[in-house]
């Protein structure tokens, strides 16, 4: 499963790989981790308990972040509704090469981001199809905008 989170206002690409017992293969960026899974106040007894048929649900209210550019609201992205693909520095978009509707494939160029006068090419980590475009030629982006999204 993938998962992207903001903590502290920096983006984090998660990818849960397994879970064997109390603990998680994931990636962190790219980076992999085993994670322990537990809630701090149960026993090892109840944490056991839990893992062996009930599970527990959690719900996360989607609230809308702020652009740290220009103060605008910035819809998040709902969890089964495609992968965002974010600005990874704040810049300015010179050019998008998709449209919505269009097939893309992992490490496809989609967008083309002016930042400190040189121009960064944009690529998607994963195939699907263009769901949604967020930016538009001369938009201004920060750090982890959502540039579109592909489902």
């Amino acid at each position: 499963m993938k998962y992207n989170f903001e903590i502290n206002q920096k983006n984090f690409d998660v990818t849960i790989s397994g879970i064997t017992g109390n603990t998680a293969s994931v990636l962190v960026n790219g980076q992999p981790y085993n994670v322990r899974i537990g809630d701090p106040s149960k026993t090892s007894a109840q944490q056991t308990a839990a893992q062996s048929g009930v599970t527990a649900q959690t719900t996360a209210t989607q609230m809308p972040i702020q652009s740290q550019k220009t103060g605008a609201s910035i819809p998040r992205v709902v969890q089964g509704q495609g992968e965002p693909i974010l600005a990874p520095i704040p810049g300015l978009i010179m050019e998008v090469r998709v449209k919505v509707g269009d097939a893309v494939s992992v490490g496809q160029i989609v967008a083309i981001l002016e930042a400190m006068k040189m121009e960064n090419s944009l690529t998607t980590h994963v195939s699907g199809t263009v769901k949604e475009i967020r930016v538009e030629k001369g938009s201004e982006v920060s750090t982890g905008d959502v540039i579109l999204i592909v489902g």
